[in-house]
């Protein structure tokens, strides 16, 4: 197939792709050697490698993997050791994260699908709306161009989500807060998600003082042993005001004061509001190609990933229940054999989806919350194991991690595993299998070796401590 001139079917169309793919983060991995032939068009207004690479998983991790030994440094007294912390060379960091790593990789991300490398792609780098059914428009003013594409693949994203009191005062978000110019001597951030709690633990782990607002519980929607466990230890850590929102805002660049419904002011030298990603669909002008939203803004997609519009699909945070990278990333697997393949097309693979929040302690979840798990009218055992209560946790003089497994009694299938603690992402992969396949905990933990005096025993008498019938062996 070839790029081609087509006539407009209203106006005008530049040109004509066999495929338009919006959003070069997940999409950018849909051209593999099987689209060689297809004439392509890849729309991304921004840096190419999506939230992940620029502004998510990959930057933040390498910020939390600092804070982790800073944090370590000041609590190593535990462990008898004599060392100081004295602070973060904060433009260093943004000079190794960024300058040196992510925007290399981002400007040689995009350089490959504008050169040689990619001679059936054409790069555009404005923003695109729908005009018509499969037709764009992306740029402005002269730059415009109308480009149609008999397949189109809409990844475009998510963007934070700014309350409009926020629209008043400076403030920063996920998009911006690891480029300040230098580190704040105090933080205010509003929210409690996973973002919150990961910049909350890089920036108080370095030396900042954080201060806490969110409306609920930290943390909320998880298991709510694991919720309740987070929210205590969170408490002694930072300046938290739970339970409140903002009712207004004033500052300058120099330090913003929040006001909050019970008349507590809060005053910190910068903001970062985190409190909830927005999907991007409502910047594409969808009813005019056809394509459905739903009532939280996600694009409608069917199981296989395709959308109201005949021969649009979608996938990633535009239009999955899941805002995360892995699932986005087989989302685009699933979305390109279908594609490739329509005779024998595949799923949405939506099933047993992990996540983790790396902020301190380290929290990894799977599968079903005790309280889902009793609603959904299984014979449910469940077993809460101290990290501490196990040989290596002994030597980390761990007082805080705990593994939750959440069991059938009846059938000896794990329902959930919920992992708060060190390597708690790690830790948690196995019982990911174990779901996956189906394993039966009753013949699962003796079935194998479990190294001692390694971390993973936690996991092994999280087991063994179910109301399962275990084999005498």
């Amino acid at each position: 197939m070839t790029e081609t001139q087509a006539q407009p079917a209203a106006d005008r169309v530049d040109a004509h792709y066999d495929l338009i793919i919006i959003g070069a983060g997940s999409g950018n991995s849909i051209p593999t050697p099987d689209f060689d032939d297809w004439s392509i068009a890849i729309i991304e207004e921004n840096r190419f490698g999506g939230t992940c690479m620029n502004v998510g998983c990959i930057p933040t991790k390498m910020y939390v993997k600092a804070a982790d030994l800073a944090f370590s440094a000041q609590h190593a007294d535990r462990l008898n050791l004599d060392i100081e912390y004295r602070g973060a060379d904060w433009p260093g960091i943004v000079e190794r994260v960024f300058h040196n790593r992510i925007d290399l990789i981002a400007e040689g991300g995009e350089a490959f699908r504008r050169g040689e490398g990619s001679p059936n792609v054409t790069v555009y780098d404005r923003h695109a709306t729908f005009v018509a059914p499969k037709t764009l428009k992306t740029g402005q003013g002269e730059e415009t161009k109308i480009i149609s594409g008999e397949t189109i693949i809409v990844a475009a994203g998510a963007r934070p989500v700014v309350p409009e009191w926020a629209e008043a005062v400076p403030h920063h978000t996920s998009d911006d807060i690891m480029r300040l110019e230098r580190q704040p001597e105090s933080l205010t951030v509003v929210g409690g998600g996973f973002i919150a709690m990961e910049f909350a633990h890089i920036f108080n782990a370095l030396g900042t003082k954080v201060r806490i607002v969110n409306r609920s519980p930290l943390l909320r929607a998880l298991d709510a042993d694991l919720t309740r466990h987070f929210n205590e230890i969170a408490e002694q850590t930072y300046e938290t005001h739970l339970g409140r929102t903002v009712t207004s805002a004033e500052g300058d660049e120099h330090s913003v004061t929040l006001t909050l419904d019970d008349g507590t002011r809060v005053t910190s030298e910068a903001l970062l509001v985190a409190t909830g990603r927005r999907p991007n669909g409502d910047l594409l002008n969808l009813p005019a190609a056809g394509i459905e939203v739903r009532e939280d803004g996600r694009i409608r997609v069917d199981e296989y990933g395709r959308t109201t519009a005949d021969g649009v699909w979608a996938l990633g945070d535009a239009s999955s229940p899941y805002q995360l990278k892995h699932v986005a990333n087989a989302e685009t697997r699933a979305v390109r054999h279908n594609i490739l393949h329509p005779d024998d097309m595949v799923a949405m693979p939506h099933e047993h989806v992990p996540y983790a929040v790396f902020t301190h302690p380290q929290i990894a979840t799977v599968g079903l919350t005790e309280e889902q798990a009793r609603e959904a009218g299984h014979d449910v055992t469940v077993k809460i194991q101290n990290y501490g209560d196990v040989a290596y946790g002994w030597a980390l003089e761990d007082t805080t991690g705990i593994v939750k497994l959440v069991a059938d009694r009846t059938s000896g299938k794990l329902l959930g595993a919920h992992y708060m603690g060190p390597q708690a992402s790690t830790l948690i992969q196995q019982m990911i299998t174990v779901m996956v396949y189906g394993l039966d905990l009753r013949s699962f933990p003796r079935a194998q070796y479990w190294i001692h005096p390694a971390l993973a025993e936690v996991t092994e008498n999280a087991i063994l401590g179910l109301d399962l019938e275990f084999p005498e062996v």
